[in-house]
């Protein structure tokens, strides 16, 4: 039997994001909500398909590796949504059929060839290098080796809300950058950016994909 306090919340979810697509002038059937499930078990993303989810995101390569294994029975689409180092690039492709945190170009050319996958390009909205993204001033140079890549099709720019800025600002930062991206590539028109605190600005300012975890899941356990 599914948790029925995983079902409210669920339900809660989706109707936040009808209130918050509504009140952007915008239908919610065009939103994508991606389940990030981070140290849950497979358990519960069966519970989540069971109540309609269909799109999960993990953001440790060892940790998705063994949950797309365990659940290659069930119609999932998963989203790679952490950093991802250059040399897990080839085998987070064999299951994820996005990954949203493009970010270098040794990553662009780990992915160049090989078996097709969807991306989008990471952005940093930040000044800090330690931070994932690429730097703004770097983005169309970067967007322009993905779209030479032959296996890369590009969806669009996927970014994360500063914790110091206020997200309604940040993701209009987004927006801006996603416009210069589809001067580029008129159909990488995605944007991946809101989690489970700021998903209704997020929505706002015109974002495709959102990424959320606790508000669904609840909090989520130290380890599997």
């Amino acid at each position: 039997m599914v948790d029925e306090q995983l079902a409210a919340r669920l339900e809660q979810v989706r109707a936040d994001i009808a209130d918050a697509a509504r009140a952007a002038g915008r239908d919610a059937a065009e939103l994508t909500t991606i389940v990030v499930t981070k140290f849950h078990p497979a358990s519960l993303i069966r519970d989540l398909v069971a109540l309609g989810v269909r799109d999960f995101g993990e953001n440790r390569h060892q940790e998705a590796q063994a949950k797309a294994a365990e659940l290659h029975d069930l119609d999932l689409r998963w989203h790679f949504v952490g950093q991802l180092q250059t040399k897990k690039a080839r085998q987070v492709r064999r299951y994820a059929d996005v990954i949203h945190s493009i970010d270098r170009d040794a990553l662009v050319d780990a992915l160049a060839e090989g078996d097709r996958v969807q991306c989008f390009v990471q952005l940093n909205l930040t000044d800090d290098p330690a931070r994932g993204g690429v730097a703004d001033a770097e983005l169309e140079a970067l967007v322009e080796r993905v779209l030479a890549a032959p296996a890369i099709d590009l969806l669009g720019v996927m970014a994360v809300a500063p914790l110091d800025e206020d997200p309604r600002r940040a993701f209009a930062r987004v927006r801006a950058a996603s416009e210069r991206v589809r001067s580029l590539a008129p159909n990488a028109a995605a944007i991946s950016a809101g989690m489970s605190h700021d998903f209704a600005e997020a929505i706002a300012e015109g974002a495709t994909h959102l990424r959320i975890g606790s508000a669904i899941t609840g909090n989520r356990p130290e380890r599997l």
